[in-house]
């Protein structure tokens, strides 16, 4: 992309809108696209759409990628093959507001993360901003209810949405270890063929088991979206403007999700926020910004 004619920031809020879309659309037409289904036609969809960008560099930078196996295939399984799998499961028992709310603690799992494998150790402000936000999250699962949360009562698709943040996050603390020098669409590629791969066994259990897709207009534009504007537009945006602008600042963008995706469910599913989402987001937000906060 031209830097000259795209404002970075503008592609930010673009990726995040096209992210809380997916979950919205995931969770609209759940019952047309089983959650493993759509997961893995998505990424095929992405995989069109990025081959003719990575062959180019395959021949030249193919001993790098594949130096670099290990990674590679921990990445894809973690990145491709599990995140989006767990969260489009975690939408057929939770509403799209709460998933992308809980998709917010991304940020805060990471920093956890990043501090046990690799030794970072917290500020003071990031250490209270992991608390607001764990605080947040605890309002997001007990749904502001004390009783339900001493009797440990939390929905099935916020725990699905707890385990794909996980995986995100297992995810971008190894990227640390990514092959170097190979071209960012050759390693998207090769991530995606990872993850297709972890995926197809899960797909035919899932058909095993009698879930198919419903194939009518709607569900395909639902694939074709997924795949083209949320895993392939989305990461072109997202990866452009955290180039022009860093990844500090990039990274917050992900925190509009929340805003677009309770929005969008209450113009297009009906969906109306409860008073714990908005203290909810309140606390996640609060905490990450303090996470973000730079020294003086």
């Amino acid at each position: 992309m031209n830097q000259t004619r795209f404002n970075p920031y503008l592609l930010l809020v673009l990726a995040s809108l096209f992210w809380a879309g997916n979950m919205v659309m995931s969770r609209g037409l759940r019952a047309d696209l089983p959650p493993v289904a759509l997961a893995f036609w998505r990424w095929v969809v992405a995989f069109a759409c990025v081959l003719p960008l990575a062959w180019p560099h395959f021949r030249s930078q193919w001993p790098l990628l594949r130096a670099a196996w290990k990674p590679v295939v921990f990445l894809g399984i973690f990145g491709v093959g599990f995140y989006n799998t767990f969260s489009y499961v975690a939408v057929q028992y939770t509403t799209a507001t709460s998933a992308t709310l809980l998709n917010s603690f991304i940020p805060v799992a990471t920093i956890a993360l990043a501090f046990v494998f690799l030794g970072k150790r917290l500020t003071r402000p990031e250490a209270i901003g992991v608390g607001v936000s764990l605080l947040g999250v605890v309002t997001l699962i007990a749904r502001g209810s004390l009783d339900t949360l001493l009797a440990f009562e939390l929905n099935t698709g916020d725990l699905w949405m707890l385990v794909a943040v996980l995986t995100w996050s297992i995810y971008t603390v190894g990227l640390q270890w990514r092959p170097q020098g190979v071209h960012p669409m050759l390693q998207l590629a090769a991530f995606v063929f990872v993850g297709l791969l972890v995926m197809a066994p899960m797909y035919a259990w899932e058909l095993s088991g009698g879930r198919s897709v419903n194939l009518h207009a709607g569900s395909v534009a639902g694939i074709l979206y997924a795949g083209v504007i949320a895993a392939f537009l989305g990461f072109v945006c997202f990866n452009a403007g955290v180039i022009a602008v860093g990844p500090s600042v990039g990274s917050l963008f992900i925190h509009l999700q929340p805003v677009f995706a309770a929005i969008l469910s209450t113009l297009l599913l009906g969906e109306h926020p409860a008073w714990f989402h908005y203290v909810g987001m309140t606390l996640v937000l609060g905490g990450i910004a303090l996470t973000m906060r730079q020294p003086r």
